[in-house]
């Protein structure tokens, strides 16, 4: 697999609930300049062999969604999502309005948080149980398999044209010096949700209803942003910058820098999204997928590390407003075969993942297993 590497400056998963870290040891703390000077890596960071990295695999053949409005061109790109969706869920977007100069700071301000010492980071230490916050590597939740990687994620919500949420998350949680930290990713996660939105029109119609029916449900979201950097790695065959797992959002926005590293697990084999700095991927998640029931597909996918450079990205994810009851268009039911999901709201599934259930390719099916059995939640 070729590397890119732009600099080579310094720096959720989930898991079955029996394998979260439950004794009064204290976890290992995720400093990669100093465990990059050890012979190997420490076992927790090394996964089992048949999950381990893939050298050489081939290119995913994604397609480009031109998002400039003509009918022609929404009805192209229309079928092209519904192609993909079908098959794998992951598709770029270009022509997306989103100013290359708000990217730019976005990935700046990434660098800047990322190379702060690990005591500046801590300030906005994630909780147990809270699904935001800075994490180094999830060393505090999980004992195996620990992915090699540090994120800081934070919530986003589109409820009034008012909310600041961002901005007040940066400026009360890390002080007033981030106050612009803050005004970049909340005009960032804005642009973000506009863009998502755009996207829903599409989705609607791929899947035959009303354009505005999908657009409509997330206009309030209630998303969450998440900033991923992947250090360098002295034996990267051995782990994992993100383990093998399928989003529990409804949609993913992701953007990368120019670092390889993404793969999807399609037709029986791991292949790569090359980074594109003019594109933003796509991909469906869980709860979209129920929202189709299982018409579109939420597909495995994970981040592979390297031994020369750091990989960073940007993931938003969009989430339903909290009250909002996921469950499929009530066209669905006159054409489609009988119900695979029940009712549920995001909440729901966030503390599911977050507190019972380490993410993967069978996580929804269990999640749904999980509310049959727990009626009463809803």
């Amino acid at each position: 697999m070729a590397i890119i590497c732009r600099s080579t400056t310094a720096s959720q998963e989930h898991e079955p609930k029996q394998d979260l870290e439950n004794d009064q040891t204290p976890p290992l703390i995720f400093n990669p300049s100093l465990l990059n000077l050890q012979s190997q890596i420490p076992n927790q960071f090394i996964w089992p062999d048949e999950e381990k990295p893939s050298i050489d695999i081939p290119e995913l053949n994604v397609p480009f969604i031109d998002l400039s409005r003509s009918q022609d061109s929404t009805l192209e790109a229309s079928s092209l999502i519904a192609e993909a969706c079908t098959k794998h869920g992951f598709f770029l977007v270009v022509n997306h309005g989103v100013s290359e100069s708000l990217i730019s700071d976005a990935h700046r301000f990434m660098d800047r948080f990322f190379d702060m010492p690990l005591a500046g980071k801590q300030r906005a230490q994630r909780k147990a149980g809270e699904s935001c916050g800075y994490a180094s590597s999830f060393t505090g939740r999980f004992s195996t398999k620990l992915p090699w990687k540090e994120t800081l994620s934070f919530k986003y919500s589109n409820e009034n044209s008012a909310s600041r949420t961002v901005q007040d998350y940066f400026s009360g949680t890390l002080g007033q010096e981030f106050e612009q930290f803050g005004k970049v990713y909340q005009d960032y996660c804005e642009a973000m949700s506009s863009l998502s939105l755009k996207i829903m029109e599409l989705l609607g119609i791929s899947l035959g209803v009303n354009r505005e029916y999908f657009r409509g449900f997330f206009e309030e979201n209630d998303s969450i942003m998440r900033l991923n950097y992947y250090p360098p790695c002295q034996t990267p065959d051995l782990t994992l910058g993100t383990g093998p797992h399928c989003d529990p959002s409804s949609l993913t926005i992701l953007h990368q820098d120019h670092v390889n590293g993404l793969q999807v697990f399609v037709d029986n084999q791991w292949q790569s999204i090359l980074p594109n700095p003019k594109a933003f991927v796509v991909n469906i998640g869980d709860t979209f997928m129920a929202l189709s029931n299982g018409m579109f597909k939420s597909c495995l996918h994970r981040a592979v590390v390297n031994r020369e450079c750091a990989r960073k990205s940007m993931a938003f994810f969009l989430c339903p407003k909290k009250d909002k009851v996921v469950k499929p268009p009530s066209e669905f039911s006159k054409k489609m075969t009988p119900r695979r999901y029940p009712d549920f709201t995001w909440p729901m599934f966030l503390e599911f993942t977050q507190k019972h259930y380490r993410a993967d390719v069978n996580t929804l099916d269990s999640f749904s297993n999980w509310v049959i059995a727990n009626k009463n939640l809803i």
